[in-house]
């Protein structure tokens, strides 16, 4: 088996080799900035497994009284995941940004709603679940932040829910709900994302939630056709892998077992990934 050391160096010469690398993050890149996962060992569902079960019925709760879900939100203390406006990046984002300014990631595509990628610095960003920071319009999906409506003003004039100043929709958080759609900007953008790339980085994630799972799967199965000389001197089209699929996490997952991914970075992302920047740094020095 490769050790960390060679496997840093191999990913450090794919991406400066790559014409177009995304990212994808998970969970495991905003652990260390404090705020906890949900089904790791110290998840906040692993603990709670209420919350879950309301997490679960969240959305379909909205969709059936917005005005009482609003209520409710506006009306709890804080939240399982703690107060994420007050969470500040680490490593793991920061590193992220310098390769995009670096002009070697082209995009990141995160699970996470915490909003910290933007505060490290990352521009084109797709927040595949929403982001915590943010509204949006169920009917025409214009989104804003969450300071731009006075939530508590409209608790007290008893004015919830919310509604779009655009098209008059029902507003609700722009985090994305168990059972609600992927936003389809977003959900768009992102397989386009999937398919066009020639690398991708997937950093921190299980890569067990769907649909965000298909994306290194969409990626995968993309096929390119190369001349490669045979023996005789005669040259030979084989069709072959489109995309390398480098893993940097804690523990192997589904890509990892399944063969997807191309090779796997154990370790924690807000070590692993400046490395990579340093290296990549030094051999364009």
């Amino acid at each position: 088996m490769d050790n960390v050391d060679e496997l840093i160096a191999r990913a450090a010469k794919d991406l400066m080799e790559s014409s177009y690398a995304i990212a994808l993050t998970g969970a495991g890149v905003s652990t260390e900035s404090g705020i906890p996962d949900f089904r790791g060992p110290q998840g906040v569902w692993t603990k709670n497994p209420e919350a879950e079960r309301r997490a679960y019925r969240s959305y379909d709760f909205f969709c059936e009284d917005p005005k009482a879900w609003w209520e409710e939100r506006l009306s709890a203390a804080v939240g399982p995941m703690g107060d994420i406006a007050k969470r500040e990046p680490n490593p793991s984002h920061h590193a992220l940004a310098e390769l995009e300014k670096m002009n070697i990631v082209k995009c990141t595509i995160t699970q996470n709603v915490d909003a910290l990628h933007s505060k490290a610095g990352t521009r084109n960003l797709l927040e595949y679940h929403g982001c915590s920071i943010k509204l949006r319009c169920m009917a025409c999906g214009e989104r804003w932040a969450r300071d731009d409506f006075d939530l508590e003003k409209l608790r007290a004039e008893d004015r919830l829910p919310p509604l779009c100043p655009k098209c008059s929709g029902v507003i609700k958080t722009d985090t994305v709900g168990f059972g609600e759609p992927i936003p389809s900007d977003v959900a768009r953008k992102s397989l386009e994302e999937a398919w066009k790339c020639d690398l991708m980085l997937i950093c921190g994630t299980s890569a067990v939630v769907y649909p965000f799972a298909s994306l290194p799967r969409v990626a995968r199965q993309r096929m390119v056709e190369r001349e490669e000389e045979t023996g005789s001197g005669l040259k030979a089209v084989k069709r072959a892998a489109a995309v390398t699929i480098i893993e940097v996490n804690a523990d192997p997952t589904p890509l990892t077992q399944e063969g997807v991914s191309d090779y796997l970075i154990q370790g924690k992302t807000g070590e692993v990934l400046p490395r990579i920047v340093e290296t990549i740094g030094k051999a364009r020095q």
